[in-house]
């Protein structure tokens, strides 16, 4: 059986986060959705909240589970998971050097496992979680954001931004 984890912060979800779900959905007999959480890092969602839209924003699979993980190395999870497979994506030359440093590290601690990549659709490539976010408040954002992100997840910006202290 080809078991996956794909694990990202998903703060917020984007539609290139879902591209890469779907595509290892068809991929993998098993697609673990993960949600790694660092209690140093400041997030727009909280982890509850982050998990409920990543299961309002995906399509049922059933060979679809999300799940949440912290204070470990991805590939401890996904070792402890059963998974063969760390699905990554690369949209540009700084993800290919974080991840290609990744992927070695990985190896050196679990050599059983491999990292498969994805590039993503050209229209999707320069999407990220920090844009999406960075895009949020100045008149007329919703437009942009809302074509960025999948429903559920525009909602919670639209109600994240109106209880943000002006500047």
């Amino acid at each position: 059986m080809r078991k996956a984890v794909y694990a990202g912060s998903f703060d917020p979800l984007t539609k290139g986060h879902v591209w890469m779900i779907e595509t290892g959905i068809e991929m993998f007999d098993e697609l673990i959705v993960a949600i790694g959480n660092n209690p140093d890092k400041s997030y727009t969602f909280s982890v509850d909240e982050r998990l409920d839209l990543l299961r309002a924003s995906l399509p049922g699979a059933p060979n679809l589970s999300i799940a949440n993980f912290e204070h470990r190395f991805l590939v401890d999870y996904a070792h402890d998971q059963g998974a063969k497979y760390i699905l990554r994506g690369i949209r540009s030359e700084n993800d290919y050097e974080y991840e290609r440093v990744m992927r070695y590290i990985n190896a050196d601690l679990k050599g059983e496992i491999t990292t498969v990549f994805l590039m993503p659709p050209r229209q999707i490539a320069e999407l990220s979680s920090s844009m999406v976010k960075s895009m949020v408040g100045p008149k007329g954002w919703e437009k942009p954001v809302r074509e960025y992100v999948p429903q559920p997840v525009f909602d919670a910006l639209v109600n994240w931004a109106s209880h943000e202290p002006a500047e």
